[in-house]
């Protein structure tokens, strides 16, 4: 079996020692993705002068989706090609919210999901976090390789 770590030069830093994707034979494996962006600052996310919060749950939504297509075009695959996804969120109250923008890109034919509800992610201001399982349409790679462009990359 193949497999090949995919790091996106110019993207946002993983917060550990891992890829943003790994490819294994025809599979693409993307870690969990939140909607952090390169500066480190976090799409839905705002903070006032006096610290008060707003973090609103459909733009970090859509914000972890553009970003986990993002990860598989570096891939080679979009998000046409995910099998399967497993959402976390911090708050089930969120899921309404969510799940109308999931459905802005996928319907019933779209991947297989399961969504759990978590005490926390690795950022207070984060609401939702998706890991993801794509399948390559093209060949398999060649083995112990690693891809990393210089394309910007949430």
């Amino acid at each position: 079996m193949t497999d090949h770590a995919i790091t996106v030069t110019g993207g946002v830093t993983p917060r550990g020692r891992f890829p943003h994707a790994k490819r294994a034979g025809e599979f693409v494996y993307v870690s969990g993705t939140s909607s952090r962006r390169p500066d480190n600052t976090i799409a839905g996310a705002e903070a006032d002068e006096f610290g008060a919060t707003r973090l609103d749950i459909a733009i970090q939504t859509r914000a972890v989706l553009e970003n986990i297509g993002t990860i598989l075009a570096e891939a080679g695959c979009t998000l046409e090609d995910l099998v399967q996804a497993t959402a976390y969120l911090v708050d089930m109250n969120d899921f309404a919210a969510y799940n109308a923008v999931w459905a802005e890109y996928f319907d019933e034919t779209g991947p297989a999901r399961t969504t759990v509800a978590v005490h926390a992610l690795p950022h207070p201001h984060l609401r939702v976090e998706i890991q993801a399982v794509a399948r390559h349409p093209g060949p398999s790679v060649p083995d112990d390789s690693t891809t990393n462009t210089t394309e910007e990359q949430p």
